[in-house]
């Protein structure tokens, strides 16, 4: 394995991919990272396209900034997870083409009910901001 391939594992996991989960991909076009991706595919044992229509652990987002509207990307890709599911978006490094502000990403994850967790450099075009779900309080019986 490569050093790069080797960064990409680490960073995958401690993005919190794990082994075995679903996780779904939306977005995805030929300017991907792809080595990325296919070591998150690697880890997680396969990506599930955008069509899948069951419940996912995971959402690998690709958005740029012509693809629409990031809250309703956001929302969408919430749609068939569990509360506390991770969802990475990944959008294009500063100053490359389809760029997102970071104001723009804080404002539609919370648009969405998401929380910010942390980011991180993918590869040399791309930049990871890893959102969460929130998880639902179990309310006590009184």
């Amino acid at each position: 394995m490569s050093a790069t391939a080797d960064h990409a594992e680490n960073l995958a996991a401690r993005l919190g991919f794990q082994s075995e989960q679903v996780v779904q991909e939306i977005g995805y076009d030929d300017d991907v990272d792809q080595e990325f991706r296919d070591v998150v595919d690697e880890l997680v044992g396969d990506l599930v396209d955008e069509d899948y229509d069951d419940v996912a652990d995971a959402v690998l987002l690709w958005f740029r900034e012509d693809d629409g509207d990031l809250a309703d990307a956001l929302v969408d890709a919430t749609e068939l997870i569990e509360d506390g599911a991770l969802i990475l978006l990944l959008t294009p490094k500063t100053g490359r083409p389809g760029y997102v502000e970071a104001s723009d990403i804080k404002e539609a994850a919370e648009t969405a009910g998401l929380s910010l967790a942390k980011g991180a450099p993918v590869g040399k075009e791309w930049a990871a901001t890893k959102l969460v779900t929130p998880k639902t309080a179990v309310k006590s019986k009184r």
